[in-house]
């Protein structure tokens, strides 16, 4: 069984950079056909894509935040971690990690969320 788990600060303040780390356990974060998510869902509002990192380490964001967004990972750690710079209100949501399998094309596994809040 496949677990995610989210870890980073629930507060950051307008203009500083969050950083959020997955933590994968059951499943390494090398392993083809496999890649490893970013999503959020702010207040009232459906679920947003952020972007990916794959098995192989390249990256891939949503246009919206591809300025201020990096993925990057750590495999001896089998973590992998966000970074949003410039924060604002309006990045305050709930921030997900996950998995998605090119075998079936669907997030199979999800991380249980992080509350993140921009505001001083």
């Amino acid at each position: 069984q496949v677990q995610l788990q989210e870890s980073g600060p629930g507060l950051v303040k307008p203009s500083q950079t969050l950083s959020l780390t997955c933590t994968v356990s059951g499943g390494s974060i090398t392993t083809n056909y496999v890649s490893w998510h970013w999503i959020r869902q702010p207040p009232g509002k459906g679920l947003e894509w952020i972007g990916a990192i794959s098995g192989s380490g390249s990256t891939y964001y949503t246009p919206s935040l591809k300025s201020r967004a990096s993925i990057s990972r750590d495999t001896s750690k089998n973590q992998f971690t966000l970074q949003l710079r410039s924060v604002t209100p309006e990045d305050t949501a709930v921030y997900y990690c996950a998995r998605r399998s090119s075998i079936n094309a669907v997030y199979d596994y999800w991380g249980q969320g992080t509350q993140v809040t921009g505001s001083s």
